[in-house]
C-alpha cells in the first residue's frame, strides 16, 4: 500500500525504519515494516541472536481512575485483580457468551493505572459498554506510546551494558512501572514479547522514538525485523491473532486452547457462559498441523478427515525448523498427536498429521523464561 495514503497511519519509529530501508505493509490501519530485504536473516535474528521491531500499530488502552483494576477485569479473562503491580496477564477479550472478540495484554502500573493492549482499534464501544458504571476513564494511547520489540536469545547480554535497569530481577511478563534508561532514552522495560525467545519490549514518548531504534541498533547490533519474519516465529510459538486464527464472536478461549487463561474466580464479560462450559469436554482445540509436501495452502484452508470438514488451517508457513506447518482450529477428538488429516487447498488436497506438540516450537516455554 502507498505510504502516501493519509488514511494510513506512520508510527513515530517510521523515519527510522525507513532510512533502514523497511518495505512496508498495511495492517489494522497502519503501517507495519514488513521486512528489510532479507526475511531469513530477520527471523534467525530472533532465533539465534538479537532482532528489533516496530510493533508501535498494537493497540494500547490507558485505565486509569479507582475502578481502573475492576474494569480491567471486566473485560479480560485472565485475573487482572490479583496481578501484582508490575505483572503482565495474557488473555481473551470476551463478549456476553464467551465467545472471543481478541487477545492481549494487561499492564499493572498501579491499582488505578493499568495499559489494556488488543490487535484490534475497534475495542473503545466495547469497553465503555462494559465499564460505564464503573470510576474509570479509558483513553486510546496508542500514538502517544510508541513500542519496539527486542527479541532473541542474546537480548539479555545486549541490553545489559546500555540500560541502568537490574535485568536480573525482571522476570517473564513482568516490567518496570517506572522509566528507566535504555541507550540513553527513557523507556518502560517489560520482560515479554511475540517471539517464543528470551526477549524484551521498550514504551517511550513518540519524540523519543527516532533515537531510541537509532541508538539501540548502533549499541548493540540488534538486527531489524518486520512482519514477514515475525509471522514464522509466531507461528512456530503458537502465537494468534485475531480475523488470523479466529474470526470474533465465534470460539470460545477453550476453543483455541486458552484454557489456562480463564480465571472464572474473576468477574469478566463472558464468564457465566464460560462456568457452564468449563465442565464439559472440549468442542475444538488449537494445534500445529505438518504439512505434507513443499507448497502451502491458503491461510483458512478447510480441514477434512474422511471427507467431513472438522476444522480451519488458520495459519501456514514454511519453518526453517519443522518445515512446512500451520496452526489449525480442529474438532477436539481429532487433535490428538500423529492423526492423519487433509487440508482443502484450491487446487487440491494436501495430507498433513497432527504435530507432537502445541506449540511446535519450545512448548514448555522454557527460551523465554531463561
Amino acid at each position: 500500500m502507498s505510504n502516501s495514503q493519509t488514511t494510513t497511519k506512520k508510527t513515530a519509529f517510521h523515519e527510522a525504519t525507513a532510512a533502514l530501508g523497511a518495505e512496508y505493509t498495511e495492517l489494522f490501519g497502519s503501517l507495519w515494516p514488513d521486512h528489510y530485504g532479507d526475511v531469513d536473516a530477520e527471523y534467525q535474528a530472533q532465533r539465534q541472536g538479537v532482532g528489533v521491531m516496530d510493533a508501535s500499530p498494537i493497540n494500547k488502552w490507558e485505565f486509569r481512575g479507582p475502578d481502573a483494576t475492576v474494569a480491567a477485569q471486566r473485560v479480560h479473562t485472565n485475573n487482572i485483580v490479583g496481578a501484582a503491580v508490575g505483572q503482565v496477564r495474557y488473555g481473551a477479550f470476551c463478549d456476553e457468551n464467551g465467545r472471543m472478540i481478541d487477545d492481549g495484554t494487561v499492564f499493572k502500573l498501579a491499582a488505578d493505572h493499568l495499559w489494556v493492549m488488543t490487535n484490534k482499534n475497534t475495542r473503545a464501544e466495547h469497553f465503555a459498554q462494559a465499564t460505564s458504571d464503573l470510576d474509570v476513564q479509558i483513553t486510546d494511547i496508542t500514538d502517544e506510546l510508541p513500542h519496539l520489540f527486542f527479541q532473541g536469545p542474546a537480548s539479555r547480554e545486549a541490553l545489559a551494558p546500555i540500560t541502568d535497569a537490574d535485568l536480573s530481577t525482571l522476570g517473564w511478563f513482568r516490567f518496570l512501572p517506572e522509566q528507566v534508561n535504555v541507550a540513553g532514552v527513557p523507556v518502560w522495560l517489560s520482560r515479554t514479547g511475540v517471539s517464543g525467545e528470551l526477549g524484551y519490549e521498550f514504551f517511550c514518548r513518540p519524540d523519543a522514538a527516532p533515537d531510541l531504534l537509532r541508538n539501540l541498533i548502533r549499541e548493540t547490533g540488534a538486527r531489524p525485523y518486520g512482519l514477514a519474519a515475525i509471522e514464522t516465529v509466531r507461528i512456530e510459538s503458537g502465537i494468534i491473532v485475531t480475523d488470523t486464527d479466529y474470526p470474533e464472536h465465534v470460539y470460545t478461549p477453550y476453543d483455541v486452547s486458552f484454557d489456562r487463561l480463564v480465571d472464572l474466580r474473576r468477574d469478566f464479560i463472558g464468564r457465566d457462559e464460560l462456568a457452564k462450559i468449563e465442565p464439559e469436554p472440549r468442542r475444538h482445540k488449537m494445534i500445529t498441523l505438518s504439512l505434507d509436501g513443499d507448497r502451502l495452502p491458503d491461510y483458512g484452508s478447510s480441514v477434512t478427515h474422511d471427507g467431513r470438514t472438522v476444522g480451519t488451517l488458520t495459519s501456514p508457513t514454511l519453518s526453517p525448523i519443522f518445515g512446512p506447518i500451520g496452526l489449525a482450529i480442529v474438532e477436539a477428538p481429532l487433535a490428538e498427536p500423529g492423526t492423519r488429516l487433509e487440508i482443502q487447498n484450491q487446487d487440491g488436497s494436501i495430507g498433513a498429521v497432527v504435530h507432537e506438540h502445541f506449540p511446535a516450537f519450545d512448548p514448555e516455554k522454557k527460551r523465554p523464561r531463561s
